[in-house]
């Protein structure tokens, strides 16, 4: 068992099983399936991230860097978010970006009863000690716990 701790970008509690990305999360790539075509599992549909690509991303305690690519992302994030189809928090290692931010806060502030935690700036320690499986908790305080 290993605690990290990060910056609470949007608050909440929850535990999931990690799934980890090394590389950045394109949030339209990524997403595309689940809010155009009704993946209800929200499979990750970007070819480019060999550690994402056809798994399941919704319900997870999605691990990443970064996100990257197209200025629909928080857009995106919100309306994976509205149809039930996101991961069950979102755990940067680096500071957040922009978009990601935007669509995080958008789901906090406009969604009731949707909590979907994000914590960033946990560290590149943190995606390498974290693996697919593991069992990951998220503390209201920025504390991540990896079991």
């Amino acid at each position: 068992m290993r605690e990290f701790k990060g910056r609470v970008v949007a608050p909440g509690t929850v535990s999931a099983p990690a799934l980890v990305s090394h590389g950045g999360l394109n949030t339209l790539a990524s997403f595309q399936k689940a809010v155009q075509f009704g993946d209800k599992q929200a499979t990750c549909g970007d070819q480019n991230n060999p550690d994402l690509y056809s798994k399941k991303m919704k319900g997870t305690a999605l691990c990443l860097p970064q996100t990257i690519g197209s200025t629909t992302g928080g857009l995106v994030l919100y309306a994976a978010a509205s149809m039930d189809r996101t991961p069950a928090c979102l755990l940067f290692s680096k500071p957040i970006d922009s978009l990601a931010a935007a669509g995080s806060i958008l789901i906090s502030v406009w969604l009731d009863g949707i909590n979907m935690p994000v914590i960033d700036s946990l560290g590149e320690e943190f995606l390498d000690y974290v693996k697919d499986g593991m069992m990951i908790s998220v503390g209201a305080d920025g504390r991540v716990i990896v079991e």
